[in-house]
């Protein structure tokens, strides 16, 4: 069995660490090869768990970010509750998640950057593009509960 299938199916980081190295049988032959737990831990499995809607709340994540760069570029009065409210639903779907956390907040700044670098002022355009996206956000967020809970 290959290094790769033997750490996916064994609790290899809790093991190593008791153990200080692990030794397994190389695939090649019967000779054995060391290996560190830095190499263990390295090819170990992600422990965090994708959701099976992370690919839509990190879409949602881009749409909220787009909405809240062209909503403040348009309106006099600065609106942070669209940060805000993704900042919150992040911070309670990623709890003890950083990679997850990581992947959601670059999907805010890529939205919020893609306009960003589009448009100085509030245009036409732009008031569309926001209303658009505002839509699809509204979309998602109905998509997302309505399948996968509260």
């Amino acid at each position: 069995m290959a290094l790769n299938n033997i750490i996916r199916k064994a609790a290899w980081p809790a093991m190593a660490a008791v153990l200080g190295t692990a030794i397994v049988p190389a695939a090649s032959g019967p000779a054995l090869a060391q290996y560190t737990i830095e190499d263990i831990i390295r090819n170990a499995p992600d422990p965090e768990k994708p959701t099976p809607y992370d690919s839509r709340l990190g879409r949602l994540s881009e749409v909220v970010g787009a909405v809240h760069y062209l909503r403040n570029l348009c309106n006099m009065q600065s609106e942070p509750e669209w940060r805000d409210a993704v900042q919150a639903l992040i911070e309670v779907e990623t709890k003890d998640e950083p990679k997850r956390r990581a992947r959601l907040t670059a999907a805010y700044n890529r939205g919020y950057r893609s306009f960003a670098s589009v448009y100085t002022s509030c245009t036409a355009a732009a008031v569309r593009a926001e209303e658009n996206y505002r839509n699809e956000g509204a979309t998602l967020a109905t998509e997302i509960t309505a399948r996968y809970g509260n």
